[in-house]
């Protein structure tokens, strides 16, 4: 079986389809699907049972628990599904792999999404070219999907090819005979044939082979099933390698689930598999212990009580699940979590009141990453490197995106709040909440303005003089400074706003603006840079000075509730 360069290639190149398709998929559902498809997703997953019914139903339908698995991480990375409601539904697409195994053991029948791969792009591409944003956006997507199971066929086929020559697993009969050792043996390598294979189902159909062919007894046979269920966790994995953290956490929740379920069973593999020849024994009176034909029949409900067994058992544990992950993949220093809605997912609360706190505490937190926002921004101007400032911009940009999604969420959920009994406080609280939270998305699209101009600035090539950057560095202490006061306001709960603080920040940047605005006319004048140069610094300060403004409107919307 000999295994060249350009096979290797195509590997390597079947792994970039899959892995762009993801990346395609994923960044255009976050544009088209928005807050549709997080509430309809929410509904599905609201509880860890719904979760669990959601990803049995949709593995059933699509014969794939890879496919579902990579579908969820998508989810997670595009911000429309939390970690926690992707963990009910991983666990759901475990149980829906088994009817899989039956209907291949039964019929020999699975659908081939990659079939279907061309004619979505042949849908999808037109749409590409469309002038409309959400045509377009709608277009991707489908082409992202398209490419994705695209990517993940070729991958299939550009493996080592075992499966038209299991001849070459002989060998291993002669690690039959080693106790509990051996289980061990072929539990790994079911592990690695799926992940060689990337495909559970083939891996079982080998095993099936090795059976029929009377390399491997019965509980072997099982012990390499369970190391498939490990093995099929790598797909998911892959897809996250280019997802944020959330995708990633979501991706070892499916591993450390699998892991978990496998070292269980290890500990009653014995009397397990017993169990199961037995019920086998008695059901179809022949033993899978002696007849080949018997196994196939015992393989797939061992697979199906395995499965079943492990997501009735760990869907209690899902808020573990989630702290273990959380710590398996901390966020870094250089990496801040996307943000997406976290207080009022689980809709209106029991009283209109309540529901306005949430609300309050859901601003809180947008008001946070906004001004997260401004600190990835600051970095822009000052980074020399090309792969860290194109990081930092496509973070800004995506946070941009996202913050426009989250002002449309939150003012809605203002307005159905307003519908409800409200004292006059809580009816100024929240049109005080409806003004400013127009202004928070407003700093989020200011900063998103600055890092286009830094962007500009970078391709143009304009590099200024210290002075200058001093200058700037200046007028960003005082935004800087302008949106903790905006926080400090935004988090009394008291109703009590630092508006003397707010309008004397207010007042310095101005004041400062008014000062750069006459020495800019002066610079150019001198020749202190180009008329291009001139252009930046100009579009930099006054976009400061408008980023500041939102922020102190933030805080006189905060003050006229007990005005």
């Amino acid at each position: 079986m000999s295994y060249s360069l350009f096979d290797f290639l195509t590997l390597v190149g079947s792994l970039g389809l899959f892995l762009f398709g993801m990346k395609t998929m994923s960044e255009a559902l976050q544009r088209v699907a928005g807050a549709r498809m997080r509430k309809i997703l929410s509904a599905m997953t609201s509880n860890r049972f719904f979760g669990l019914i959601t990803g049995f139903l949709v593995t059933t339908i699509i014969q794939s628990s890879s496919a579902t698995t990579v579908m969820v991480v998508s989810f997670v990375n595009a911000g429309l599904m939390s970690l926690v409601e992707s963990i009910g539904v991983i666990m759901g697409a475990n149980i829906g792999t088994t009817v899989t195994g039956w209907i291949i053991t039964l019929f020999g029948f699975k659908v081939n999404i990659s079939a279907y791969a061309l004619p979505l792009i042949g849908i999808g591409l037109p749409l590409i070219f469309s002038k409309s944003t959400q045509r377009r956006s709608w277009g991707e997507f489908l082409v992202g999907f398209a490419l994705l199971f695209l990517g993940l066929e070729y991958l299939k086929g550009a493996v080592p090819d075992i499966k038209q020559t299991p001849e070459v697993l002989s060998f291993l009969q002669e690690y039959t005979n080693l106790g509990f050792g051996s289980t061990l043996i072929f539990l790994a390598i079911g592990t690695i044939l799926t992940i060689v294979i990337q495909s559970s189902s083939a891996t079982m159909a080998l095993t099936f082979v090795m059976c029929n062919q009377g390399w491997i007894p019965f509980h072997l046979a099982a012990a390499m099933v369970m190391g498939e269920n490990i093995g099929t966790t790598v797909t998911a994995n892959i897809a996250a390698s280019v997802g944020n953290i959330s995708a990633k956490r979501a991706a070892r929740v499916h591993l450390l689930f699998n892991l978990l379920g496998v070292i269980w069973m290890l500990a009653v593999f014995t009397p397990f598999v017993d169990m199961i020849v037995t019920w086998v024994t008695k059901t179809n009176g022949v033993s899978p212990t002696e007849s080949a034909a018997a196994i196939p029949t015992a393989l797939s409900i061992f697979h199906t009580t395995f499965n079943v067994m492990n997501s009735l058992i760990f869907v209690w544990f899902v808020p573990l699940f989630e702290k273990a992950v959380v710590k398996m993949v901390p966020t870094q220093e250089t990496e801040e979590e996307e943000f997406r809605l976290k207080f009022i997912t689980t809709g209106m609360l029991s009283t209109a009141e309540l529901s306005l706190f949430q609300a309050r505490k859901e601003l809180q937190f947008f008001a946070k990453h906004t001004n997260k926002m401004f600190g990835f921004t600051r970095k822009l101007i000052k980074e020399k490197k090309d792969s860290k400032f194109n990081k930092i911009f496509s973070r800004v940009e995506k946070y941009e995106g996202i913050s426009d999604n989250v002002e449309v969420e939150i003012a809605n959920y203002l307005s159905s709040v307003n519908h409800g009994k409200l004292s006059d406080l809580g009816r100024k609280r929240a049109r005080a909440m409806l003004k400013l939270v127009s202004d928070l998305e407003s700093i989020g699209d200011s900063n998103y303005n600055l890092a286009r101009t830094m962007n500009r600035m970078r391709d143009m090539k304009v590099k200024f003089e210290p002075m200058i950057m001093e200058k700037l560095d200046l007028m960003f202490n005082l935004v800087d400074e302008s949106l903790i006061v905006m926080q400090e306001n935004l988090n009394n709960e008291d109703d009590m706003v630092n508006m003397t603080k707010a309008r004397q920040v207010e007042s310095e940047i101005n004041n400062y603006r008014n000062q750069l605005k006459i020495e800019h006319l002066d610079n150019l004048k001198n020749g202190v840079y180009t008329y291009e140069a001139g252009i930046i610094f100009n579009d930099l300060f006054s976009e400061c000075e408008k980023l500041a403004d939102y922020a102190i409107n933030v805080s006189e919307a905060l003050s006229e509730i007990k005005g």
